[in-house]
């Protein structure tokens, strides 16, 4: 049998981490983080990344790696993690990818359209546009720059837009242009699977974690960069309603009941994406363990005689 990557998708909350060490531990692989915000070593607390105690169960890549200061792209992730799986592949049949975001588990799983390169300058005026004149502000710049994209994209995601608009200013042409172009990699194979639950279930463990995160000392951690707010890496949920508050825009249970409603909204967006994937076996999210090894166990087989 050649060599297999179990990519694990998911909305956030939802125990992913959990499904990845007991595959590790069962499988004696190792586990790559997808998840871009827990590269960032000064933000484990808002991201819930694994702490020592998880990554003492099984071995972990890329977490904490990087400092919110470095400029890491979805394109820097896949290069590294496809150089981690062939030093992995060396000793190991299988290794596990997780994470939360589609588009860097098909980085990896799936390959990526080449961009051209974009300066940091215009990364910071589109984010400060966003700040500034809102959503609607980058939705009608794609609309006007980029139709076919705009047409597609998920207009409440803040980050697809800056990111598509700033190869349409960089490139002179539209982002949809460079689209359609990837290639998967060649040196192993992928079996999808993805952790389920019903939305209810998926909005109370995200009040549950929300509760955890501030019990934990999310505050503390997100005064303790709001010096750097402008920041990409700190462009995320449980960041920036914190620096709202400190900003005295909000009071401190108004930014709590907006951290708790985007991640909700960033938990629809994750499945809105992960749905659309006909290859993910789902899995719902308190089956036992031996459910995915069953299913992963049958893949193996049919990809040894295939």
């Amino acid at each position: 049998m050649g060599k297999v990557l179990i990519s694990i998708g998911g909305p956030t909350g939802i125990g992913k981490t959990t499904w990845a060490i007991g595959l590790a531990r069962h499988y004696r692989a190792e586990i790559l983080s997808a998840d871009s915000r827990q590269f960032y070593r000064e933000i484990p607390i808002g991201t819930a990344s694994p702490t020592l105690s998880e990554q003492e169960q099984a071995p972990h890549h890329f977490v904490g790696h990087l400092s919110v200061h470095d400029t890491y792209s979805v394109g820097d992730f896949r290069r590294d993690a496809l150089e981690r799986l062939r030093n992995l592949f060396k000793t190991h049949d299988i290794a596990i990818l997780v994470g939360g975001s589609g588009l860097y588990l098909d980085a990896v799983t799936r390959g990526l359209d080449e961009f051209p390169e974009v300066e940091a300058r215009i990364r910071r005026e589109l984010n400060a546009l966003w700040q500034d004149q809102g959503l609607g502000a980058l939705q009608e710049m794609l609309r006007e720059k980029d139709p076919e994209y705009y047409s597609a994209v998920d207009r409440q995601n803040p980050h697809r837009l800056i990111r598509a608009l700033e190869v349409c200013l960089v490139a002179g042409r539209p982002y949809s242009s460079f689209l359609g172009k990837r290639k998967a990699p060649e040196f192993f194979k992928t079996i999808r699977l993805g952790i389920d639950a019903p939305r209810e279930t998926v909005y109370r463990r995200i009040e549950q974690r929300v509760q955890a995160m501030v019990k934990a000392g999310l505050e503390a951690e997100a005064r303790s960069l709001y010096p750097y707010r402008d920041l990409n890496a700190l462009q995320t949920v449980g960041y920036q309603e914190f620096f709202a508050y400190f900003d005295g825009k909000y009071d401190r249970d108004t930014a709590l009941e907006e951290i708790a409603k985007n991640t909700r909204r960033f938990a629809k967006r994750q499945l809105t994406w992960f749905r659309k994937d006909p290859e993910i076996h789902w899995i719902p999210y308190d089956a036992p363990l031996d459910q995915a090894i069953e299913y992963i166990d049958a893949q193996m087989k049919n990809l040894r005689h295939g």
